[in-house]
This record gives structure tokens, sequence and C-alpha cells, in this order.
């Protein structure tokens, strides 16, 4: 046995890796891992525009019209209006690219999962940056000939799998650079996901600003310089990529031998292709599905939520959100706007967080504290609603928006606890399919719930609150499953022989050095290397967050 896992890290002969293989980033001796995080970061910061594509909403409603939209006509339905060129599109129609985003996103990555564990995260990260930014130039073509379906083709389905792929790429790579850290390895990308619409919200805006003239909202040539500006930044995250040599371990980190101390963390390995049949793998599923039903239910209502549960009183006005005129509208929408804002803040601070924090509590402990306090919380709110506390209200969704932020970021490391680390990203990628079934799930049941509400003649500042209770039984059926999830049977784990193979299909290799001067690359890296790749990404991270914080202080002020 011994001698298949030997032959099995040798290159093969005769073989010649290419720029893009996998075998050309096995970093060499002395590569500083924190030379990772920011080339993940530089990746997930761009594809996290995804979330804040609604800038471009209003404007493309108005794109014949520019100040006023030119309505189509009754006879023009959905599918009439993918191809209708002399009227402008409705915001209800531009929102599918929503849809499109994080549908396209769980699929894709469970379809080419286990195809980026083989290729490697540089061949996955180029292959997302052509993707995602080929699909913004397809957008501004379809913008500038006004045909919605080139949009919905070009940044929803197209760019789309760059989401897919983008979003997982990093995932299995930075497990294993952080064998000691995996919480917050995988936290500190998916950190970037979240922030990519702090950066790409307001970098969107001052381009439209720049572009608009009395006959352009400017959206068109904003999309193509979002899209050169996001490939120079992917590429340089795809191309930084490094991978540790099979058996690497961090100064001063001895790998576990046999049982683990912790029995929810596994030395040994599962294949992609059995996890659909592993009862585990279900039950993560739904932990993560409930968790992110129940947050991105709320956050697209809530600054609606906000102005109707409070109304006048975000203003200092005793009347309730149907009793406001539309100046005090307009002041109300603002402050609700810096609420937005709060709480996008905390959504990437949570991810951080609660994933650094799952190292110490545990995967399982970390999620019984989402649900159970997430429960309190969803179930405080009609409480502090109806009592008028608005500091309450809004500490709880804070507090709920992180544990939002947090599931994201913590089910990497808990799948690798469970499943092993070889084809973690592969089945993240499948998990996904969870979100994309929650984007689906949570908005329906808020917004069909508010309908449903407002129709029974229920006062504004009341339709919420049977949702709350509707979200604190979906947190209650994730507990559950949760509380079922154990260590998996040995019998799902690969045998050493099926190891070696799936090593030797990911071209995994014992040293850099096997494959030549097309490697990763030998010696110390120079500490200012670091200094510069983070600087490259938590600047404008940090000018994301002073922007927001700007937003933050007109609901303070």
């Amino acid at each position: 046995m011994s001698t298949v896992m030997s032959t099995a890290s040798q290159p093969l002969a005769g073989e010649v890796p290419g720029f893009m293989s996998k075998e050309r980033i096995i970093a060499g001796a002395g590569f500083n891992r924190w030379l990772v995080p920011p080339a993940a970061l530089a990746i997930h910061l761009c594809i996290g525009m995804a979330y804040g594509f609604s800038v471009f909403w209003l404007p493309l409603s108005k794109a014949l019209g520019i100040k006023e939209a030119i309505k189509c006509g009754p006879e023009v339905g959905f599918f009439q209006e993918l191809f209708v060129a002399n009227c402008d599109w409705k915001i209800s129609t531009l929102g599918w690219m929503y849809t499109l985003f994080f549908v396209l996103l769980g699929s894709s990555a469970a379809i080419w999962g286990g195809w980026l564990e083989r290729a490697g995260p540089r061949k996955a990260g180029v292959v997302s940056a052509v993707c995602w930014c080929g699909g913004m130039l397809i957008s501004a073509f379809g913008v500038y000939i006004h045909q919605i379906w080139l949009m919905l083709l070009g940044s929803g389905v197209i760019g789309g799998i760059g989401l897919g792929l983008g979003y997982i790429s990093p995932v299995s790579t930075l497990i294993k650079w952080f064998p000691d850290r995996r919480g917050m390895a995988t936290g500190m990308a998916i950190m970037g996901f979240g922030g990519g619409a702090m950066i790409g919200s307001p970098l969107a805006a001052e381009l439209m600003k720049t572009f608009a003239s009395p006959t352009d909202v400017g959206v068109m040539q904003t999309f193509v310089v979002m899209a050169l500006v996001y490939f120079v930044f992917m590429m340089g995250g795809a191309l930084a990529y490094r991978v540790p040599a099979t058996g690497w371990a961090p100064a001063g980190y001895s790998v576990p031998q046999g049982v683990s101390s912790n029995a929810m963390i596994t030395r040994q390995h599962v294949h992609v292709s059995k996890v659909w049949g592993i009862p585990q793998f279900w039950l993560v599923w739904m932990v993560l599905c409930m968790n992110v039903s129940a947050g991105i239910g709320v956050i697209g209502m809530a600054s609606p939520m906000l102005q109707e549960v409070f109304g006048g009183g975000l203003i200092g006005v005793a009347k309730k959100f149907g009793e406001l005129d539309k100046a005090q509208l307009t002041a109300i929408a603002g402050v609700a706007a810096g609420f937005t804002a709060l709480l996008s803040l905390f959504n990437i601070g949570g991810r951080f967080f609660w994933a650094s924090l799952s190292d110490k509590l545990g995967r399982k402990m970390t999620y019984v504290v989402f649900f159970v306090l997430g429960g309190l919380l969803y179930a405080s709110i009609p409480s502090s609603a109806g009592a008028g506390n608005k500091l309450l209200f809004v500490a709880a969704f804070c507090i709920i928006l992180s544990m939002y932020g947090g599931g994201f970021a913590t089910v990497p490391a808990y799948l690798a606890d469970l499943f092993g680390t070889q084809m973690v990203g592969a089945i993240h990628g499948r998990l996904l399919t969870a979100w994309a079934t929650a984007g689906i799930l949570g908005p329906v049941v808020v917004n069909y719930m508010r309908d449903y509400q407002i129709s029974l003649g229920i006062p504004r500042e009341q339709v919420y609150n049977q949702t709350m209770y509707i979200l604190v039984g979906m947190l209650a059926l994730g507990l559950l499953c949760n509380l079922m999830i154990r260590p998996l049977d040995k019998k799902y784990f690969m045998s050493e022989a099926e190891l070696a193979e799936e090593k030797r299909l990911a071209h995994d290799r014992a040293v850099a050095s096997e494959v030549g001067s097309g490697s990763g690359g030998s010696g110390a890296t120079s500490g200012i290397w670091v200094y510069l790749a983070w600087a490259a990404v938590g600047i404008p991270l940090a000018w994301g967050v002073y922007r927001t914080a700007l937003s933050v202080a007109k609901f303070f002020g």
C-alpha cells in the first residue's frame, strides 16, 4: 500500500505541467501561507458585487426615458419584455438577475466542484474571472442595444457560473493551508463575498454619476469599467494562489495521528461522489438552508420593515407609516438606508467573528448558538416593535445578520471536520444547492406572508409578527438537524488505495521540486510581499467600510 501512495505522488512520465496546472502552484519551502487569504479575498470582493447589483435597477428602469421610464403597453408580458427595445424594463424583471445569480452559483458549484479539486484553484479562479467579467461585458452590450435577455444571459447565467467557481475556489486550499485555524481561514475569504457590495455599490454609483448625460444613464460604461477593474483583481488573485505540498503543516503544528481528540473531526476523507447518500450531508444541508432562509428572508425586507414598524418615530414624528407625507417618507427612507448599511457591516463582520470563534467552540456548538440565540431574537422582535423600542429591534437584527453571515463562513470548516479535506471544495459546492433553495424559500415566506397579512387588514406595523414566528420555526428545524449530526461511519471513507488514486488525479505532490522550476517557487517569502498583498485588498475594503459608515451615520443621526 505504501508503494501505491508513493507512486501516486510522483509526476507522470514525460509530464510537462502547463501554466494553469495545479502542479505549477505547489508552494516551495518557506512560502508564507498568509499570502493565500488576500488572493482569495481579491476574487471574493469582486464576485461579491452580486449582492450590490440592485444599485443598477433604478437607472436601468429609465434607460430609455432617462428622467421618467417609458412604460411598456399592457400587451407586453414578461417574455415579450425580454426582447422589446422601445420601452423601459420593470424593476421586477431586472430583479430576476438575483434569482439567476444564486441559483447558478449553487448549481455550478455543485456541478464543477469535483473538477475544481483536480484542476486546482488557479485554473478555477481564471475561469471565474472570465465568466464574471465577460458576463458584465455581455450585459453592457445588452444595455447598449436595450435587450434584457443579453443581461440575464451575461451576468445572470455566465456570471452566475463565475460566481459559483469563484466562491468555492479557495475553500479547499485555505483549509489545507490553515489546518490549525480552519474556521478563521474560510471566514476571511467568505467575509470578502459579503463585503463585495460595500465596495462595488458606491463605486458603481460614482461611475454612473460620472458617465451619466442628458441622453444616457451611464450604466453601460459602468459595466465596462467595472468588468476591466474586476478582471485585473481576479486574475491577480487567481495567479497568486498556491497549494501546500502533500503532508505540509505549519511550524509548531503536528498533524494528529489516529483518532482525533474531537470526535467530530475526522482524519479520513470522503469522495464527493458518495455525499448524496450520506445522512450527515443532508443534515448539514438542512442546517445551512434553514439558517440562510431565515436570514435572507429579512435582508431584502429590512428597510421597509423598519419604516412600516416605526413610521414617523424614526424622525421624531408621532405618526404611523400610512399617515406620513411625501417629504416625511423620503426622510425615513434615508434613515432606513442607514439601517440596511449597518446590517451589512454586521453581516460581514459576523463572517470572520463567528467562523474564527468556531475554532474554539466547535462547529456543531457554533450552530447551536446560531439557532438558539437566533430563535430568541426573532421571537423578541414583535415585542420590541410593539413597545416602540428601536434599540432592541435594531440590536436583534444586527446580531441575527452577523449569524447569517457566520453560517456561510463556518460551514466549509464543518464539512472539512466531517468529510475530510481531500475533496472538501467539491463537497462544499454540492452543499451550496442549499443556498440556492434558501434564496427562493426565505424571500417567498417573508414577502407572501407580508402581503397576506396586509390583505387581512392588519396594520402595517404588525404585518411582520407572524412571519417572525415562522422564521423561529425554521431555526428550530435547523437546530434539530444540527443536534442529529454524528461522526460518519467508517464505510463512507475512501480506502488508502482510493485516496492514493484521488491524489494522483488531483495532481498532489509531496514537494514543489517534483515539477521543476515551474512550481510555486522555493525560499522564504519576503515580508514586503505579504504586506503589499494585504494592502491590495485591505485598502478597497477599508474604503467600502468608510462609505458604508457614512450611511450608518444617517441612521444614528
